[in-house]
Parts: structure tokens; C-alpha cells; sequence
């Protein structure tokens, strides 16, 4: 983990791409293309969402550290470790070290459990391991423990000859690895019956014998990229996929013939996340063969997650999708479905970068995408937050009861230890080598605030008065305007500090919770999903879509006119064919009315920075869309001209609202992002809409960053509550006591 790279998987040159699948009884006629993506095929057995989750996850503080990489196996093999390496590998394993854990703030650590060496390779660590688990239990921290997705194959081969049966052959003349950097670890085909039994096994010794209370698997980005799909029991599972689940007379309408026997997955030479190889995935064997490798994903961890959940009911479920909603297009490049893979996790890690920060080219850069994503779909998030206070402030903030991971294994000797010239051992983080006293005495302060006022980052909701669609087609089928248009949309709303929440597919089904649905160039709807937004908006609901929303199906065929035209009053514009990008409407904002509800039509999300053709949506591209301002006005006049939150703080600042779940307190998370330029902001004048007609019992402002509380003043002023924020360096917590 850390370090992300850019799916490099031992093979340089090579394509990834996704689609969605059909339900097996699809009877309609071939140019309807409706179908439910939520219909499981014959080679998954999943039941999302129904099975209970470990009871601690809602009562605890996560403050995490952990080392799994620290093994005399892998760092030994691996090369480059320092001469003194051994010697904090030892340390970290002592009830010392536990206890200065214990006394930072920690809750939760993660450690070594099966690398991947073998079982029998990795029996001294597995000790080790043991006693470091028995002695966090101890003294009640919890402990989670590495599972990887590579073999080790010079070590595993001796305990397992058969398992080159597992690996992926070589792809257009290279070995399928995990990096060149590390060319001993072979990747495998995740669903090979044998190796699903294996991993089994190491689960169940790590449970039975460890008592672990979190299963970390890790590298989940990795396991379905295309190249691992060309084992051979990968193309015999794709196809057994298209016969299972489609009937002839749809195949025939999708690829002009019904027979797959010699059907092969598709592939490309360019890698389109590194270079200009395609943004626009028509070609629909590829689309079905990316859905296909999504759903094996699925398959992999809902089996492990009802393994695990049979072992032991409290041993939390957590995997490493290591992008989140960084800018890539995690579908087509790595066979991942955010809303049916996290059904099976109860958190997941993000490395994806995009540290707090506000840039000196006027680029707000945070996780806040990926919080919300996770926080939807039920979800925590690990990430590293050690290096900044912004971080953990971010973490406290938008993720759900976890402060991240803020060091090593040895960061309770941070604060007690002059180290200046080697740092600390911590393979995850430059942190715990260049950060000075001061750095550290901060991280301290912020871990000792998040515990001290638990209470409010625990049995919440948040208020969100937009909902932003991802659409699991425009988002697999277009990596171009639909993610500029999204990702710029999400900008504007995180930096103007409307609240929002970020949907999928199948929460189109509930909207009661929105005011509004943000539509940014969601090209790709079905009937279904027509009728769900229209029903929405007659009940009352606002809209605001932009660009080319609704004119194409959900396999990306072309309509003769929007699909929401009866809502936008707008006609498409005029197609030039496949090969030619669709044109801008030039005309101003439409308003409309439908039903009990408010329709915007915008013809275009206009980029600051264009993101280049085929380049991924990353934070360089995330300035501020030119007509952000439209795009808020438009939001505020489709809720009815009334948001939740109105304040005078600058760009720079983001605010999160969220409440109790007894509806007792209304808190307000306030972030500076830009604490280099602006280390205080001074009198922040804020409006809150109050839950229904509620009583003030008081309003108190909490710190990491001072020792003072504050009592607020405040006045009510028909079901808004107003105040002002005295000051803010990097993070404030509001708390509005109701009665």
C-alpha cells in the first residue's frame, strides 16, 4: 500500500474497459435495451446488505496505526531497508510499545496476517503476530490483520506446487506481476476455486488462533484489471457469464450473433489512464466483459465476507479499492462497482492522494468525494492522515467514527523520543520521518480532541440538500465529459458550501432526503431511472441537469432526443455520428416547471482547466468550473430558494453539517484549507435551517487548535438559527444543543 501507482501490474502495455450486464430472463425486444443491474448472475450468490455487521464499528473511536509490511520475509526479499530496520521491527512487537499506543489515543492497530509467502513460509510472523494481538486485546485495542492478493512465489510453490495453476499467464510476452519493482510476487485469477479454498484457510487460522477483529485485504484495485481476466478459467467463466445470463435473441441483438464458444475477452494495446488510447466505450463485448469482471469482483468478496461473517459475526470485513473518487474511472480500469462492492465491506482504504490542501494555483484538494461515496454505500474510510492536522481534520469532518491512520507502529514513542536524524520506521508515510515536534504534538492534540468529543462524530447523519448522481454507465461508458462535468459540479458545491450527498444507481429509488438532483451530464439513463427522476421532480423535487443528460441508453447508444425532454423543454442537439463529439447547445439556462417540482437545464459545465481528451479527472483539473456561480444559483432556485446553509466564509473553507440521530444536536464541521496563507479566519457569519420548529439550549465552539471553548451567541429567526464563528485557524466544531 501507499505510493499509489498507476496500475501497473507488470505488463506495459495494456487496456482496461466496462460495461453493464442483462438479467438471465431478458425477453424485451432488442431495441428497448432495459435491463436491472441489480439481477445477479448464475456465477454469483450474493445477498447485499443482509448480514448483520460487527456491533463495535458503532461504538468506536477509530484511531489507527499499523505495520504490515515490516516482516524480516518481505523486507529482506524487497531490499532497501535500513540497517537498523530489525531492530524497530522487534520493538513494535513489545507490550511497551502497546502501551504508549494505548496512552496516544489509539484504538485499533493493523498488522501482518497472510503476506503471501505460505502459510508454512510465514509461521515466525504468524507468531508474532500472535503475540502482538494478544497483547493489544490486553489492553483493548483492536487489531486487524493483512491478507494479500499476490503469491510469493518462490516460497509458496514449495508448500503449493499445484498454485501455478493459479497464476495468470503472461500477457502479450510479459509475467502478470504486482510491480517490475517486485517481480516475486505472481498475480492470480481471484475466483480459481483453489486459491478462494486457500485464502479461506489463512482467514480461518487468523481468526480461530488470532481472534482478529478486521480482515484487511488488500490490493483490491488490482485484482480485476484486464490482463488477470485471460486466464484460462477466466474465459471460460466469461463465457459461461454470457450464456447463463443472456438468452440468445438478446446476444444476437447486442453482438449480431448468439453462438459465444469462441468468443475471447477483448483487449487493447494502450493503457487509456496513461495516454490518449479512447474515452468512449461502444463496443459492447467490451462493455459486457468489464461488467463481467465486476461482478467476479463482487462475487470474491461477498463469498469471503459471509466466510468471515460465519466465523466470527464481530470480525469487520474492510478491503483496499485504493482509488476512491480520486479522478479515475475505477470501472473500466479496474473491474470495480463501488455500491455492489462495498454491500460487502464494512470500510475500505483509499490511497488515492489528493492530500487537504489548497494549492497555489487556487485548486481546493481534498478526500471529500470519496468520504461521501463511502459514507452512502454505509462505508468507512482508512486513509493516512498523520502528516497534517487538515487531514485528520478532514477525517473527523466527512468520514464516518475514523480518524484514519496516523502512523506506524512505533508512533507512540513520537512525543517521548528525540529522533531527528532516522525518524520512525513507518513504511506508509514520509510523515514520521520529516515531521518536527511541533507536527507531532499537533497529531497528538487532534487524536486527544476526536476522543474527547466522540460523542459527536458518532450516531450521525448528515444534512445534504443535493444529491449528485453516479451513473454506473456514464461513468463506465465516458471518461470525458460526463467525469469533468460531475467532478467541477461537485467542485462548485463543496466550495460555495451547498450540502450535498454523492448517489448511485439505486438510491434514484429513495430521493426523499434532496431538494435536488444534480444531473452533470449524465448521459447514460435507462426507462427506468427516467421514471424514477420524473416522479421525483412531479412530487416536488428540483433538478438541474447540464450538457447531454438522458440522450443515451445505458449500453451508450444514442437517442433521437433526450430522454428527459418533457422536463428540459430543450431538443438535443443535432448528431453527427459516432466518431464525432457531441455538440454544446448554445443557448442560456431553460427553467421549467413539472408537477409540484423545478427543472434547470444548463448546456454546459464550463471548465477552468479543460481536462485534456482520455486523461483521467485528477485534482489538477478541480479549479472552480467559470460558471460556478450559475451553477449554485441554479441549485438554490430548483430547492425552492432555499438552502440549509448560507454563510460569508471564502472558497477556501468547506463546512459539513451533520446531526444526532435522536435529533438532540446539530453539529458544524468548519475546515481552513488554506492555513498557509490564511492561518486565521476571523468572524465567519453562518445561517443554519433548524430540523422542524426546535428550541436552542445552547451553541458551544470546540478546537484542536485552542484550548478555549466558546460559548456563541445566536438568534432564531423563523426556522434558521444565525451566528458567528469568532475565529478559525484550521478546524472548528460547532455544536448546536437542541432542546
Amino acid at each position: 500500500m501507499k505510493n499509489v501507482r498507476p496500475i501497473i501490474i507488470g505488463i506495459p502495455f495494456i487496456l482496461i474497459f466496462i460495461g453493464e450486464s442483462k438479467p438471465k430472463t431478458l425477453q424485451q425486444q432488442p431495441e428497448n435495451f432495459r435491463y436491472t443491474r441489480n439481477a445477479e448472475i448464475s456465477l454469483i450468490s450474493e445477498t447485499p446488505g443482509s448480514l448483520s455487521r460487527p456491533a463495535w464499528l458503532d461504538s468506536l473511536p477509530i484511531v489507527l496505526v499499523g505495520n504490515w509490511d515490516g516482516g524480516p520475509m518481505f523486507r529482506n526479499r524487497r531490499g532497501g531497508s535500513p540497517a537498523w530496520y530489525l531492530e524497530d521491527y522487534q520493538r513494535e512487537y513489545t507490550e511497551e510499545a502497546v502501551i504508549k499506543l494505548k496512552e496516544m489515543g489509539v484504538t485499533m492497530v493493523m498488522t501482518d496476517g497472510f503476506k503471501g509467502y505460505g502459510l508454512e513460509a510465514e509461521k515466525e510472523q504468524f507468531e508474532n503476530s500472535k503475540k502482538l494481538a494478544l497483547l493489544c486485546h490486553k489492553h483493548g485495542l483492536k487489531v486487524g490483520v493483512y491478507v494479500g492478493s499476490t503469491i510469493f512465489f518462490e516460497t509458496f510453490l514449495l508448500e503449493r506446487p499445484d498454485a501455478k495453476e493459479w497464476f495468470v499467464p503472461d500477457f502479450m510476452g510479459q509475467p502478470v506481476l504486482w510491480d517490475w519493482k517486485q517481480p516475486f510476487r505472481k498475480r492470480v485469477y481471484f475466483m480459481h476455486p483453489e486459491y478462494r479454498n486457500y485464502i479461506k484457510k489463512a482467514i480461518k487460522t487468523l481468526i480461530e488462533e488470532l481472534e482478529v477483529d478486521l480482515i484487511h485485504f488488500d490490493n483490491t484495485s488490482e485484482r480485476a484489471e484486464a490482463p488477470i481476466f485471460f486466464h484460462p478459467l477466466a474465459k471460460e467463466d466469461f463465457r459461461s457469464y454470457l450464456r447463463e445470463n443472456f438468452s440468445a435473441e438478446y446476444l444476437k441483438s447486442r453482438l449480431g450473433f448468439s453462438e459465444i464458444k469462441y468468443v475471447e475477452p477483448p483487449f487493447y494495446v494502450e493503457p487509456s489512464w496513461y495516454s490518449g488510447s479512447t474515452s468512449k466505450i461502444d463496443n459492447p463485448l467490451v462493455q459486457m466483459w468489464t461488467d463481467f469482471r465486476c461482478r467476479q469482483m463482487n462475487a470474491f468478496y461477498g463469498e469471503m465476507e459471509r466466510y468471515i461473517r460465519g466465523l466470527n459475526p464481530e470480525t469487520a470485513v474492510e478491503n483496499n479499492p485504493c482509488f476512491g473518487l480520486g479522478g479515475w474511472n475505477h470501472i473500466w480500469m479496474m473491474g470495480m462497482d463501488y455500491p455492489k462492492l462495498l454491500s460487502h465491506t464494512d470500510i475500505i482504504w483509499t490511497e488515492e492522494g489528493n492530500e487537504a490542501v489548497y494549492t497555489g494555483d487556487s485548486i481546493l484538494v481534498s478526500k471529500i468525494r470519496t468520504y461521501k461515496m463511502a459514507s452512502t454505500l454505509n462505508n468507512k474510510i482508512f486513509t493516512y492522515t498523520g502528516e497534517s492536522a487538515l487531514q485528520m481534520a478532514e477525517a473527523m469532518a466527512y468520514n464516518r467514527q475514523c480518524i484514519g491512520m496516523v502512523g506506524g507502529m512505533l508512533a507512540g514513542y513520537e512525543l517521548s523520543e528525540k529522533r531527528d536524524n532516522i525518524g520512525f520506521d513507518d513504511p506508509y508515510s514520509l510523515g514520521a520521518y520529516t515531521e518536527d515536534y511541533a507536527q507531532m504534538k499537533k497529531k497528538a492534540e487532534y487524536i486527544k480532541f476526536y476522543q474527547r468529543n466522540f460523542d459527536y462524530f458518532r450516531d450521525i447523519d448528515n444534512i445534504a440538500d443535493a444529491a449528485v448522481l453516479h451513473s454506473y454507465s456514464t461513468m463506465a461508458f465516458n471518461n470525458d465529459r460526463p467525469y469533468q462535468s460531475i467532478y467541477l459540479f461537485e467542485q462548485a458545491l463543496i466550495q460555495a458550501k451547498v450540502p450535498f450527498d454523492i448517489i448511485f444507481d439505486d438510491n434514484l429509488k429513495d430521493l426523499s432526503k434532496y431538494k435536488v438532483l444534480v444531473l452533470a451530464d449524465v448521459e447514460c439513463l435507462n426507462d427506468e431511472q427516467i421514471d424514477l427522476i420524473r416522479e421525483f421532480v412531479k412530487k416536488g423535487g428540483g433538478l438541474v441537469a447540464t450538457e447531454h443528460t438522458s440522450l443515451y441508453t445505458e449500453w451508450r447508444r444514442r437517442k433521437k432526443d433526450f430522454g428527459l425532454k418533457d422536463l428540459f423543454q430543450v431538443n438535443a442537439p443535432r448528431w453527427l455520428g459516432t466518431n464525432t463529439p457531441e455538440s454544446i447547445l448554445e443557448i442560456e439556462p431553460v427553467k421549467n416547471s413539472f408537477g409540484r417540482g423545478r427543472i434547470v437545464y444548463l448546456p454546459e459545465v464550463i471548465p477552468a482547466i479543460k481536462k485534456p481528451p482520455t486523461e483521467s479527472m485528477l485534482s489538477p483539473y478541480w479549479k472552480l468550473p467559470l460558471n460556478w456561480s450559475e451553477l449554485i444559483e441554479s441549485v438554490k432556485w430548483a430547492a425552492g430558494n432555499e438552502l440549509s446553509l448560507y454563510t460569508d466564509a471564502p472558497e477556501t473553507v468547506t463546512i459539513e453539517v451533520t446531526e444526532k440521530k435522536d435529533r438532540s444536536c446539530m453539529m458544524v464541521h468548519l475546515l481552513n484549507y488554506n492555513t498557509e496563507r490564511d492561518s486565521i479566519l476571523e468572524n465567519i457569519s453562518l445561517s443554519i435551517k433548524l430540523p422542524n420548529v426546535r428550541n436552542i439550549d445552547r451553541v458551544e465552539l470546540f478546537s484542536p487548535d485552542t484550548d478555549k471553548t466558546y460559548n456563541i451567541d445566536f438568534q432564531v429567526k423563523e426556522n434558521r438559527i444565525e451566528f458567528t464563528v469568532p475565529e478559525l485557524r484550521v478546524y472548528d466544531l460547532v455544536a448546536i444543543q437542541l432542546k
